[in-house]
């Protein structure tokens, strides 16, 4: 099923992550992601939204332009995020622990340029 199988000592959570509202450019043009991530982060610590925003752009993100997603490692304001089509305001934002099969939804609604 997968592409690779993990090393036992290293668990993974298999999610998938949307991009919309032109985000999407900044990730090979394509909306849909499935992925599979580390279930900790270089801590040890349980992969939250705050990790998986560092992963996206170390490892999807294919535009130079990463100030248009982030901005002191943080979501730009303008992106809504959705954690399985809840408001990630309503999970915890950042600290959300990311579980399998989580959908993370990222929707620009800035417009113009």
């Amino acid at each position: 099923m997968g592409d690779s199988v993990p090393a036992p000592d290293k668990p993974t959570i298999p999610i998938t992550v949307d991009f919309s509202g032109g985000l999407e450019m900044l990730f090979s043009n394509q909306k849909r992601h499935s992925l599979t991530i580390p279930a900790t982060d270089s801590n040890e610590k349980p992969a939250t939204i705050a990790f998986l925003i560092d992963h996206l752009c170390k490892n999807l993100m294919t535009d130079p332009r990463s100030e248009m997603f982030v901005l002191d490692k943080h979501i730009r304001p303008g992106i809504l995020v959705l954690i399985n089509d809840a408001d990630w305001e309503l999970e915890g934002e950042e600290a959300y622990e990311l579980q399998p099969k989580d959908n993370i939804l990222f929707v620009s609604t800035l417009h113009g340029g």
